[in-house]
């Protein structure tokens, strides 16, 4: 009776451990779907702030438009007061080349500040990580002097911009062709609907996994198992042992017991001739 119903247990262990794969898969299966929803969602939600945002450019366009004008305004008073002392033409002449100082010793100071910068990304440690990543992946077959910059002729670089420009106009054209098997796109409102249904079903799911994987109950059953294979295995061995030494000493007692008589005539035989 105690077999059976550790038989029983282990059965249904075993279905539930079935079940629980079978939960794990179909959560494995939602999730990217889930996700790829939530994308898809946020995109939407993307282009609609996007349309708010051109109002928001447009405004601030006009506002950079009348702060141009102030600018000029201002100028134009410049001008206009640096006139009451000199002719109006010198004035706006000295103030023309006042400005014109300004922006060529701004330019000029910012161009060597951006020199200096160059290159902008860090050489040293771009190369060092193209060298580890080349070792990775290639190992002793990687060559270090594939790290150096290629000099490229006028031609072989309109050849590779012409080959870049290609393979993005594939991956394009693969991308819409994917995205015209899959059907019409989804609306907002019918991802919104979509995900929060699933969201429930990916809940539930959730729930099943953390019912069905109840790991004290599972590791009672899986021990209970063990201790009666081992209980098993031992009984055998102790039988086997029992047997095999009762086949020894039937084998072996005939021996035995003839030495036992020799041995009780020799003592008797002995101990005659030591009384004579």
């Amino acid at each position: 009776m105690h077999k059976e119903l550790h038989v029983a247990a282990g059965e249904n262990t075993g279905d539930g451990v079935a079940a629980l794969v079978e939960t794990v898969k179909t959560a494995a299966r939602l999730v990217p779907r889930q996700v790829n929803d939530e994308i898809a969602l946020a995109k939407l939600e993307l282009e609609h702030k996007k349309a708010r945002l051109g109002g928001v450019a447009a405004f601030a366009g006009v506002a950079l438009v009348f702060m141009a004008l102030l600018v000029i305004a201002l100028v134009v008073a410049a001008i206009a007061g640096l006139g009451t002392v000199l002719p109006l033409w010198l004035s706006a002449l000295i103030i023309c080349g006042a400005m014109l100082l300004v922006i060529g010793i701004s330019a000029f100071v910012a161009y060597r500040k951006f020199k200096a910068l160059l290159p902008l990304l860090p050489e040293n440690a771009t190369r060092g990580i193209r060298h580890d990543l080349g070792i990775a992946k290639l190992g002793l077959d990687f060559d270090p002097a594939t790290l150096e910059k290629e000099e490229l002729s006028r031609e072989e670089k309109k050849a590779r911009k012409a080959e870049a420009a290609e393979a993005k106009a594939r991956a394009i054209a693969e991308h819409n062709a994917k995205e015209a098997a899959q059907g019409p796109k989804a609306t907002e409102t019918e991802l919104i609907a979509r995900t929060a249904a699933r969201r429930e079903h990916l809940l539930k799911i959730r729930e099943e996994i953390v019912a069905e994987a109840d790991v004290k109950k599972l590791t009672v059953h899986a021990l209970d198992a063990a201790k009666d294979k081992a209980r098993e295995t031992v009984g055998q061995a102790a039988a086997g042992a029992a047997g095999q030494a009762a086949e020894t000493i039937k084998e072996r007692w005939k021996p035995l017991a003839a030495f036992a008589v020799s041995a009780v005539a020799f003592l008797v035989l002995l101990r005659k001739l030591m009384k004579k």
